[in-house]
């Protein structure tokens, strides 16, 4: 059930990856030179209001640091990178264990 989750959390993941790709080389085609819209601008274009409760939570709940040189490091980042670096670590975690893997394992 949990390898699931982490398998369509991987699967959303890259569509979300897939389409601000296909957003961004649609902008660099249009603009003639090499657009990367950052996670933060995509953020703030569609929902500013999450955006600011997370600021809001991090700074507040967490710590003052976690969201100025953590979060703003990430949101300055590609949006189709980090979403598809979010895709490969979720598939990570939800794959299959290779058979055969321990110190007695033996294949016949």
């Amino acid at each position: 059930m949990i390898r699931f989750l982490f398998r369509c959390l991987s699967t959303i993941s890259l569509a979300v990856a897939v389409v601000m790709a296909v957003l961004d080389a649609t902008r660099t085609v249009a603009a003639e030179a090499l657009v990367m819209t950052p996670l933060g601008t995509s953020w703030a274009a569609i929902s500013p209001d999450t955006m600011e409760r997370t600021q809001a939570f991090l700074s507040g709940q967490i710590s003052p640091e976690a969201w100025n040189p953590a979060a703003l490091s990430i949101l300055a980042l590609p949006g189709f990178i980090v979403f598809a670096a979010l895709s490969l670590i979720f598939y990570l975690i939800g794959r299959k264990p290779a058979e055969g893997q321990g110190r007695f394992a033996f294949k016949s």
